[in-house]
């Protein structure tokens, strides 16, 4: 999401003064100029962090999203989770490869360790709750057949949290702890 902020300051001093006008180096304009772009800058900045910590969810919602498209009526609890274990399983080939590469004797490598600790994180996730799309719905899998691929399209989508158990909680859209 891009500001305009800077280039609406340009436009502005290029009406008033002309184009091709060199400012000076401390005028009033330049630091108008300048104290666009640091905003634009930290607005960008700020905007890729969100993104950054969105991405294991888009990422989550986009996987329930394929595994859904073959089904037009409402799942059951042991099908959602059927389809929880087959997410949580997604890394478990590439972690294989890597165990299989490393000589015997040998620390893991850095993206080993980092699957390992986010497939613990997410069973642990998953004995508490696991965060998807309520897919008892049959609105709800509908509308996430539709989804664009967007954070902002999901604020239209139910949430619940499944549990290893068989347990079902509503939740909440942006997922905050164990809501």
């Amino acid at each position: 999401m891009p500001s305009n902020r800077l280039s609406k300051v340009q436009k502005h001093i290029t009406k008033k003064k002309g184009k091709n006008v060199a400012l000076h180096e401390n005028s009033r304009d330049t630091r108008r100029l300048q104290s666009a772009a640091q905003r634009d800058d930290k607005l960008n900045r700020l905007s890729a962090v969100r993104e950054k910590q969105n991405r294991p969810y888009v990422l989550r919602i986009k996987s329930f999203q394929s595994y859904t498209m073959e089904h037009t009526s409402a799942l059951s609890i042991p099908d959602i989770q059927a389809m929880i274990e087959d997410f949580l399983g997604r890394d478990d080939e590439e972690l294989a490869n890597l165990k299989a590469q490393r000589r015997a004797g040998r620390p893991p490598s850095t993206r080993e360790t980092l699957l390992k600790q986010n497939q613990a994180m997410e069973q642990g996730e998953y004995a508490s709750g696991f965060w998807v799309p309520d897919l008892e719905n049959a609105d709800n899998l509908q509308k996430l057949k539709d989804w664009n691929g967007q954070w902002s399209g999901l604020a239209t989508l139910q949430f619940a949290r499944i549990s290893k158990d068989g347990f079902k909680r509503e939740s909440s859209f942006p997922p905050k702890g164990l809501s």
